[in-house]
Protein backbone atom coordinates (compact mmCIF):
# COMPACT_ATOMS: atom_id res chain seq x y z
CA UNK A 1 0.00 0.00 0.00
CA UNK A 2 2.94 2.40 0.98
CA UNK A 3 5.02 1.82 -2.54
CA UNK A 4 1.29 1.89 -4.67
CA UNK A 5 0.56 5.61 -2.85
CA UNK A 6 3.99 7.05 -3.25
CA UNK A 7 3.09 5.95 -7.08
CA UNK A 8 -0.12 8.09 -6.59
CA UNK A 9 1.65 10.96 -5.43
CA UNK A 10 4.42 10.92 -7.73
CA UNK A 11 1.71 10.86 -10.51
CA UNK A 12 0.22 13.98 -8.48
CA UNK A 13 3.79 15.91 -8.64
CA UNK A 14 4.16 15.05 -12.34
CA UNK A 15 0.84 16.69 -13.08
CA UNK A 16 1.64 19.81 -10.64
CA UNK A 17 4.90 20.43 -12.38
CA UNK A 18 4.39 19.48 -16.16
CA UNK A 19 0.51 20.45 -16.51
CA UNK A 20 -0.05 23.04 -13.76
CA UNK A 21 -2.73 24.21 -15.96
CA UNK A 22 -4.55 21.37 -16.26
CA UNK A 23 -4.18 20.03 -12.79
CA UNK A 24 -7.62 20.68 -11.41
CA UNK A 25 -8.99 18.21 -14.49
CA UNK A 26 -6.45 15.24 -14.12
CA UNK A 27 -6.36 15.51 -10.38
CA UNK A 28 -10.08 15.80 -9.45
CA UNK A 29 -11.63 14.46 -6.09
CA UNK A 30 -13.09 11.71 -8.13
CA UNK A 31 -9.95 10.51 -9.79
CA UNK A 32 -8.45 10.52 -5.74
CA UNK A 33 -11.45 8.63 -4.43
CA UNK A 34 -11.56 5.90 -7.18
CA UNK A 35 -7.42 5.80 -6.87
CA UNK A 36 -7.78 5.33 -3.25
CA UNK A 37 -10.12 2.81 -3.71
CA UNK A 38 -8.24 0.94 -6.74
CA UNK A 39 -4.88 0.84 -4.61
CA UNK A 40 -7.32 -0.99 -1.62
CA UNK A 41 -8.89 -2.96 -3.50
CA UNK A 42 -5.34 -4.54 -4.88
CA UNK A 43 -3.74 -4.63 -1.36
CA UNK A 44 -6.51 -6.71 0.30
CA UNK A 45 -6.43 -9.22 -2.80
CA UNK A 46 -2.42 -9.37 -1.94
CA UNK A 47 -3.03 -9.74 1.99
CA UNK A 48 -5.67 -12.68 1.03
CA UNK A 49 -3.21 -14.38 -0.94
CA UNK A 50 -1.20 -14.67 1.59
CA UNK A 51 -4.13 -15.36 3.98
CA UNK A 52 -4.86 -18.50 1.33
CA UNK A 53 -1.29 -19.47 1.22
CA UNK A 54 -1.05 -20.18 4.61
CA UNK A 55 -4.06 -21.79 5.24
CA UNK A 56 -2.54 -24.73 2.73
CA UNK A 57 0.48 -25.41 4.62
CA UNK A 58 0.65 -27.33 7.68
CA UNK A 59 2.25 -26.60 10.88
CA UNK A 60 4.26 -29.66 13.54
CA UNK A 61 7.15 -28.07 14.79
CA UNK A 62 7.81 -25.61 17.30
CA UNK A 63 5.47 -22.33 17.62
CA UNK A 64 7.90 -19.62 18.36
CA UNK A 65 8.27 -17.21 16.28
CA UNK A 66 12.02 -15.47 16.94
CA UNK A 67 11.18 -12.07 15.14
CA UNK A 68 10.54 -8.62 15.99
CA UNK A 69 6.43 -9.27 13.93
CA UNK A 70 4.90 -11.89 12.73
CA UNK A 71 5.70 -11.94 9.29
CA UNK A 72 4.71 -13.92 6.25
CA UNK A 73 8.55 -15.82 6.10
CA UNK A 74 8.59 -16.53 9.65
CA UNK A 75 5.51 -18.26 9.20
CA UNK A 76 6.65 -20.07 6.38
CA UNK A 77 10.19 -20.99 8.38
CA UNK A 78 8.02 -23.05 10.96
CA UNK A 79 5.69 -25.02 8.35
CA UNK A 80 6.59 -28.75 8.00
CA UNK A 81 5.34 -28.65 4.42
CA UNK A 82 6.70 -28.17 1.29
CA UNK A 83 6.74 -24.40 0.77
CA UNK A 84 8.10 -23.73 -2.53
CA UNK A 85 4.94 -22.91 -4.39
CA UNK A 86 4.16 -20.37 -1.62
CA UNK A 87 7.70 -19.07 -1.93
CA UNK A 88 7.21 -18.55 -5.69
CA UNK A 89 4.09 -17.09 -5.87
CA UNK A 90 4.72 -14.96 -3.05
CA UNK A 91 8.09 -13.78 -4.35
CA UNK A 92 7.24 -13.64 -7.75
CA UNK A 93 3.92 -10.92 -6.34
CA UNK A 94 5.57 -9.10 -3.98
CA UNK A 95 8.56 -8.28 -6.98
CA UNK A 96 5.51 -7.20 -8.91
CA UNK A 97 4.03 -4.91 -6.61
CA UNK A 98 7.06 -3.48 -5.30
CA UNK A 99 8.80 -2.95 -8.57
CA UNK A 100 5.65 -1.76 -10.45
CA UNK A 101 5.20 1.46 -8.37
CA UNK A 102 9.16 2.07 -8.36
CA UNK A 103 9.39 2.28 -11.98
CA UNK A 104 6.34 4.19 -12.58
CA UNK A 105 7.75 6.43 -9.61
CA UNK A 106 11.14 6.70 -11.82
CA UNK A 107 9.88 7.54 -15.19
CA UNK A 108 7.33 10.21 -13.50
CA UNK A 109 10.86 12.25 -12.28
CA UNK A 110 12.43 11.73 -15.27
CA UNK A 111 9.50 13.84 -16.93
CA UNK A 112 9.52 16.15 -13.63
CA UNK A 113 13.32 16.61 -13.72
CA UNK A 114 13.03 17.66 -17.61
CA UNK A 115 10.22 20.20 -16.94
CA UNK A 116 12.39 21.79 -13.83
CA UNK A 117 15.71 21.91 -16.47
CA UNK A 118 13.51 23.77 -18.65
CA UNK A 119 12.30 26.61 -16.72
CA UNK A 120 13.96 29.75 -17.02
CA UNK A 121 13.58 31.40 -14.31
CA UNK A 122 15.73 29.92 -10.55
CA UNK A 123 12.47 31.11 -7.89
CA UNK A 124 10.72 28.43 -10.27
CA UNK A 125 12.68 25.91 -10.76
CA UNK A 126 13.78 26.38 -6.26
CA UNK A 127 9.21 25.93 -6.50
CA UNK A 128 9.49 23.11 -8.50
CA UNK A 129 11.97 21.33 -6.02
CA UNK A 130 10.21 22.04 -3.39
CA UNK A 131 7.09 20.80 -4.59
CA UNK A 132 8.89 17.60 -5.03
CA UNK A 133 11.48 17.09 -2.49
CA UNK A 134 9.68 15.99 0.25
CA UNK A 135 8.22 13.38 -1.61
CA UNK A 136 11.26 11.90 -3.20
CA UNK A 137 12.75 12.24 0.44
CA UNK A 138 9.93 9.56 1.37
CA UNK A 139 10.40 7.39 -1.27
CA UNK A 140 14.37 7.19 -1.08
CA UNK A 141 12.95 6.13 2.82
CA UNK A 142 11.14 3.58 2.23
CA UNK A 143 12.31 1.86 -0.80
CA UNK A 144 15.84 2.21 1.22
CA UNK A 145 14.50 0.42 3.96
CA UNK A 146 12.20 -1.65 2.44
CA UNK A 147 14.95 -3.05 0.15
CA UNK A 148 17.13 -4.47 3.45
CA UNK A 149 14.36 -5.30 5.14
CA UNK A 150 13.39 -7.89 2.20
CA UNK A 151 16.69 -8.98 1.68
CA UNK A 152 16.78 -9.74 5.38
CA UNK A 153 13.83 -11.61 5.41
CA UNK A 154 14.00 -13.11 2.28
CA UNK A 155 13.58 -17.02 1.65
CA UNK A 156 16.59 -16.92 -0.45
CA UNK A 157 19.05 -15.11 2.14
CA UNK A 158 20.95 -16.50 5.23
CA UNK A 159 19.64 -15.39 8.37
CA UNK A 160 20.71 -13.65 11.15
CA UNK A 161 18.43 -12.87 14.23
CA UNK A 162 19.99 -9.98 14.91
CA UNK A 163 20.09 -8.75 11.54
CA UNK A 164 16.65 -9.32 10.73
CA UNK A 165 15.62 -8.13 13.53
CA UNK A 166 17.38 -4.93 13.08
CA UNK A 167 15.91 -4.74 9.65
CA UNK A 168 12.86 -4.99 10.88
CA UNK A 169 12.65 -2.39 13.25
CA UNK A 170 13.69 0.38 11.46
CA UNK A 171 11.76 -0.81 8.68
CA UNK A 172 8.49 -0.55 11.19
CA UNK A 173 9.62 2.05 13.47
CA UNK A 174 11.93 4.53 11.50
CA UNK A 175 10.48 5.26 8.01
CA UNK A 176 7.16 5.48 10.28
CA UNK A 177 8.17 8.03 12.40
CA UNK A 178 10.38 10.04 10.06
CA UNK A 179 7.20 10.46 7.23
CA UNK A 180 5.22 12.83 8.93
CA UNK A 181 8.36 14.68 10.33
CA UNK A 182 9.62 15.11 6.86
CA UNK A 183 6.23 16.08 5.14
CA UNK A 184 5.53 18.36 8.10
CA UNK A 185 8.72 20.45 7.48
CA UNK A 186 6.29 21.96 4.46
CA UNK A 187 4.90 23.64 7.09
CA UNK A 188 5.82 27.22 7.66
CA UNK A 189 5.16 26.75 11.46
CA UNK A 190 6.91 23.77 11.67
CA UNK A 191 9.89 25.51 9.86
CA UNK A 192 10.10 28.69 12.27
CA UNK A 193 9.79 26.80 15.42
CA UNK A 194 12.80 24.21 14.11
CA UNK A 195 14.43 27.71 13.39
CA UNK A 196 13.89 28.28 16.77
CA UNK A 197 15.23 25.60 18.29
CA UNK A 198 18.24 25.70 16.26
CA UNK A 199 19.17 29.20 16.98
CA UNK A 200 18.65 28.98 20.65
CA UNK A 201 20.96 25.88 20.45
CA UNK A 202 23.62 27.96 19.51
CA UNK A 203 23.13 30.58 21.75
CA UNK A 204 23.40 28.32 24.48
CA UNK A 205 26.55 26.64 23.20
CA UNK A 206 28.39 30.05 22.40
CA UNK A 207 27.98 30.83 25.85
CA UNK A 208 28.70 27.68 27.42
Amino acid sequence: MDSLLLCVMAYDRYVTICYPLHYTTLMNSHLCVQLVAGLSVVTYLYALLHTALIACLSFCASNIIPYFFCDLNSLLQLSCSDISFSVVVIFTVGSLLALTPLICILISYGFIFSTILRITSTQGKQRAFSTCGYHLSVVVLSYGTASTFSFSLSPFSFHIPERDTLSAIIYTMVTTLLNPFIYSLRNKDMKRALQKIFCKGRVFFQKS
